[in-house]
């Protein structure tokens, strides 16, 4: 056959990977190639990375002896294909956790043979997912996690709480919650922030949740120095854990509140003027620390506190991990087996509480197992709410002030005068010096007051803004009926 009559490279790799393989694209244009029958997928355009697409057609065309290939045919190959696919249908993928037909959830379980968990409103399944249903994304971050054990009458969890070193049964049962929730793949869940002495095992703690849904190699880590690198591990994983913090800047708490309730990030493609690429998330986030200093309002409504005791007997870390990882398959059976259990139950959704879904998960466990997770959820969030308190002094000057204002009553003030009033207010008689970041101007204070706005009306005092004739105005009114407990933590 003379060379004229030989079929270009570039056509028989087409050929063959498109008889191999399914080519579809996401709604941010990025094209994925998925083999026949298995639900894992890969971006094509990976290059150079263990497990990539390109990779994984060298290696199927050498085996199927087809031939081996230079990099110029496999490039000329991948961009037709490129661009056939995306005349396809739109479809998602999704790393650990999707969303199925019928109102079923799938849990990746991170398998060679794509073996995952179909949570289904009658129970669950082991199974291998319809690639059309399910699109698994796999990541250096996806772990494997042990095939889960049936039929365990719900001694997993007790294992689980034995291991953990949790003070007491509310926070237990707010962890059991948050378990649950991070199997929800549209069930957005506050952060847990592992507290406790030192020496109470909250880094230990904090593997141990972690590992139940991202598998033995799951760990923490160092929160990132800046948002873009943040916001590359947290789209590489589901669970993303930061341990011992000490610290938190403002631009590290907006990134938080913005990962647990979910943003869209947009950033100029490489090597390219004007094109963009998105990224979206919401993941599931977990803290741990003994004090990270003054906690921000808007991140203190999305953080679940889970507090630690110190162990009474120590062990080694050999044998405690040991007797996690036999128990990890039960651990995860009963985990599941409470999950649906859970959902099929129904429950009101409290209004007053800004992660909502959460507080409603809180309900359908209570009604399932009557356990009091929302009464701790509303607890904890109390307990924060000090917290920002007592480190704001503007907060607490607020508070004073409220305390004169006749029940029932509005104060209405400019946002200068309020400043001078609350100034004098915190001056006193002996005229001490304004505190290190005290506003400076009427604009800052209107501003530091919409975001203490939740963490004051949670202490009987709304701040309202408006505008008449004359400008606009700040309105701080006493709520006329206040619980005792508001009452008895008024500053």
């Amino acid at each position: 056959m003379s060379d004229d009559d030989k079929t270009p490279a570039r056509e028989v790799i087409a050929d063959y990977a498109q008889a191999h393989f399914r080519y579809f694209r996401t709604a941010d244009g990025t094209v994925y190639a998925q083999r026949n029958g298995h639900p894992v997928a890969r971006p094509i355009r990976s290059q150079g990375t263990s497990g990539s697409h390109r990779q994984e057609l060298m290696v199927s065309l050498f085996k199927d002896g087809v031939g081996v290939f230079n990099g110029t045919a496999l490039k000329e190959a991948l961009d037709l294909i490129e661009a056939l696919a995306m005349s396809e249908d739109v479809q998602s993928v999704h790393i650990r956790v999707a969303p199925g037909f019928d109102g079923a959830t799938w849990l990746d379980l991170g398998r060679d043979d794509g073996k995952s968990v179909r949570i289904h409103p009658t129970g669950w399944d082991i199974a291998i997912p319809d690639p059309r249903e399910v699109c698994w994304r796999r990541t250096q971050l996806t772990g494997e996690l042990p095939l889960p054990a049936k039929d365990t009458d719900g001694k997993g969890i007790d294992l689980l709480l034995r291991l953990c070193n949790f003070a007491n049964a509310e926070t237990e049962c707010l962890a059991i919650a948050w378990l649950i929730g991070c199997l929800g793949p549209s069930v957005p869940v506050p952060a847990p922030f592992l507290t406790g002495p030192q020496g109470a095992g909250k880094s230990t703690g904090g593997r141990m949740l972690v590992r139940i849904i991202e598998g033995m190699s799951g760990d923490l880590r160092r929160a990132p120095k800046d948002e873009e690198n943040l916001v590359a591990a947290v789209a590489a994983g589901w669970v993303t854990a930061l341990d011992n913090l000490s610290h938190m800047t403002p631009d590290l708490s907006d990134a938080m509140c913005c990962i647990v309730t979910g943003i869209e990030n947009v950033k100029r493609a490489l090597f390219t003027d004007g094109d963009v690429f998105r990224v979206g998330y919401r993941r599931p986030l977990l803290l741990t620390g003994i004090d990270v200093g003054v906690i921000r309002p808007d991140l203190a409504e999305r953080l679940l506190p889970l507090r630690l005791e110190r162990p009474r007997v120590r062990r080694t870390e050999a044998e405690l991990w040991a007797e996690y990882a036999e128990v990890l398959p039960v651990v995860l059976g009963s985990l599941l087996d409470l999950t649906v259990k859970v959902r099929s139950v129904e429950a009101e959704t409290p209004t007053d509480l800004r992660m909502a879904d959460f507080a409603r998960l809180c309900a359908q466990l209570d009604a399932a197992t009557g356990l009091g997770a929302l009464t701790a959820y509303r607890a904890s969030l109390d307990d924060l709410n000090d917290d920002v308190i007592e480190g704001d002094l503007l907060a607490q000057t607020v508070l004073r002030h409220a305390d004169a204002i006749e029940p029932g009553a509005a104060q209405r003030m400019t946002s200068t005068e309020w400043l001078h009033c609350l100034s004098r207010l915190y001056s006193g008689d002996e005229l001490r010096a304004l505190p290190k970041g005290w506003p400076t101007t009427g604009k800052v204070l209107s501003d530091r007051l919409k975001r203490l706005q939740p963490t004051l009306a949670a202490r009987g005092v709304l701040i309202d803004t408006g505008r008449t004739s004359e400008g606009r105005y700040l309105e701080m009114t006493r709520l006329a009926t206040s619980t005792p407990h508001q009452q008895q933590r008024m500053y």
